[in-house]
């Protein structure tokens, strides 16, 4: 498995295209604006104290206030806030915290307004970035991301990822930070930390440290609400999320940004720094990878898979849901009962990706092919929970119900993924829109397959002229592609007649092919 990253650079927008063999799996953007992303952390003063929904209102500088739950304020509040308040009248310079008495923990069944009050200033860390008309979801238990471990003030925690299976690792590992952890402070240790010695453990506990400090310092007589500290650049934080000796290629097409990313793989793995590379092709980035045509074809209401299967996606304020049909395949199976499990495991797999391409989330309701057989339905949840398991997101899969539906319930932090895939219909002027011309070639590459696979001795393509020219023009020509791959030319033919997205294939009678 060979995993790429690609970083495409404007003049205010990054754009992050993470390819598994090839495949499109996740696309991010970094905006220049985007003040309110996840981890954040913002001074700020709570506006107004809902003992009704056992929550609270902080003005965090957005149009609508964050909203912080009870259950989010953390056990060490009381401790955080005389540590604000005596570090902001300059009472309190040392940092450190080893020193600093800590207050009792939060009782996690108590009432908010006997916690905290209204024009109280606080330090609050964004959870959930803005979605639709809600301000950001906020927590005062703050922590500080590092690649190996995330810090965590007031805390005398030493927690480990679930992910570390080995007990002896584990053990390894919490001995290890144990060590090296100074009072005050708590961690969690990341899964990547496996394997690592202390030396490299004890470099990013420091880096975190600083960055403590770094935060504690703006915090002295500080306006609010002010981000005292932000997350590290997209292409950083990427890296430090999902790196690891898997990855053999990272293009960046941006000097400045290159540079960046150069010198943070250098920090965090010296031996892979051979494979950032500058792109310099006259090419567009995303042309030369083949990321724009994954894009058209990927997003949209619809979405093709092998074999002429395809799937429905449709969202509402509530939910998403997903509609999985067979389409036109060819039956090659023994029986219904073998092609809706075929149908339905290729949707498996793609639906695990398009939940992370889309970075869909809440509640996803997926209607796959009924199946007959209780060891089928076994068969494709424990197929989907292991497509999933890559899913940085938390999320949660239900067994099939007695309708043949598979519900899913992923973490939502910030707003969905939605690229425009169609485009104006130049059969009409003011007309609808229509699919972009690369999702039809799509189709009709699928439909080719299927075709070949009958053994059909001549085919003849009836397409729309634009489409027809998009087949044959340039070399090589996606005709020429199909003659490479299965040793048979297709006649094109353009019907000025037909509309956009039409086309019908015909055997050497003239008999439409279905």
């Amino acid at each position: 498995m060979n995993k790429e990253l690609i970083v495409r650079s404007s003049s205010d927008i990054v754009d992050f295209a993470l390819l598994k063999d090839g495949k499109l799996i996740e696309l991010h953007k970094d905006e220049e604006d985007n003040d309110f992303a996840v981890g954040d952390i913002f001074i700020a003063k709570i506006r107004k104290v809902m003992p009704g929904l056992n929550a609270a209102f902080v003005n965090v500088g957005y149009e609508k206030d964050g909203f912080l739950h009870y259950h989010d304020l953390g056990p060490q509040l009381p401790s955080l806030l005389k540590f604000i308040k005596r570090v902001s009248t300059g009472k309190l310079r040392d940092y450190t915290l080893k020193d600093f008495p800590k207050e009792k923990d939060l009782d996690k069944h108590g009432k908010i307004a006997h916690a905290i009050k209204s024009n109280q200033s606080i330090l609050v860390q964004v959870v959930k970035e803005p979605i639709s008309t809600k301000g950001p979801r906020i927590s005062s238990e703050l922590s500080i991301a590092g690649r190996y471990i995330v810090l965590v003030p007031f805390s005398n925690r030493i927690s480990i990822s679930q992910k570390i299976e080995s007990q002896e690792e584990k053990d390894r590992l919490k001995r290890l930070v144990k060590s090296i952890t100074p009072k005050g402070f708590g961690v969690i240790i990341r899964t990547v930390a496996e394997g690592k010695k202390v030396a490299e453990l004890d470099s990013d506990l420091q880096n975190l440290l600083d960055r403590w400090t770094a935060m504690c310092k703006k915090l002295y007589k500080a306006h609010h609400p002010t981000k005292v500290l932000g997350e590290m650049n997209k292409a950083s934080s990427i890296l430090r999320d999902i790196f690891n000796d898997s990855f053999s290629g990272i293009v960046v097409d941006d000097e400045e940004l290159y540079i960046q990313v150069k010198d943070y793989v250098q920090q965090i793995a010296p031996k892979k720094e051979s494979i950032v590379k500058h792109y310099k092709n006259g090419v567009p980035i995303f042309e030369k990878f083949g990321i724009e045509r994954q894009i058209k074809t990927s997003f949209g209401r619809t979405v093709s898979m092998a074999k002429g299967a395809y799937l429905v996606i449709e969202h509402t304020e509530a939910l998403h849901v997903v509609d999985v049909n067979s389409g036109n395949r060819s039956n090659k199976e023994k029986s219904q009962e073998d092609t809706a499990l075929e149908v339905n495991m290729i949707s498996a797999a793609e639906i695990a990706r398009q939940l992370r391409l889309r970075d869909m989330g809440g509640i996803i309701v997926i209607d796959f092919i009924d199946m007959g057989r209780a060891e089928n339905r076994k068969k494709l949840y424990n197929f989907l929970r292991d497509e999933m398991k890559d899913d940085k997101a938390k999320h949660k899969i239900l067994p099939p119900s007695k309708f043949g539906l598979v519900q899913i319930t992923r973490q939502r932090v910030r707003p969905e993924r939605n690229i425009k895939t169609k485009e104006e219909n130049p059969n009409l002027v003011g007309g609808d829109e229509i699919e972009a011309p690369i999702k039809v070639v799509e189709r009709i590459n699928q439909d080719l397959q299927r075709i070949f696979k009958k053994d059909y001795k001549k085919v003849t393509l009836n397409a729309h002229p634009f489409i027809a020219a998009f087949l044959t023009k340039g070399f090589p020509s996606p005709r020429s592609k199909w003659f490479f791959e299965h040793k048979k030319w297709v006649k094109v033919l353009p019907r000025d007649a037909y509309t956009y997205l039409e086309y019908h294939f015909f055997d050497k009678d003239g008999n439409k092919i279905k």
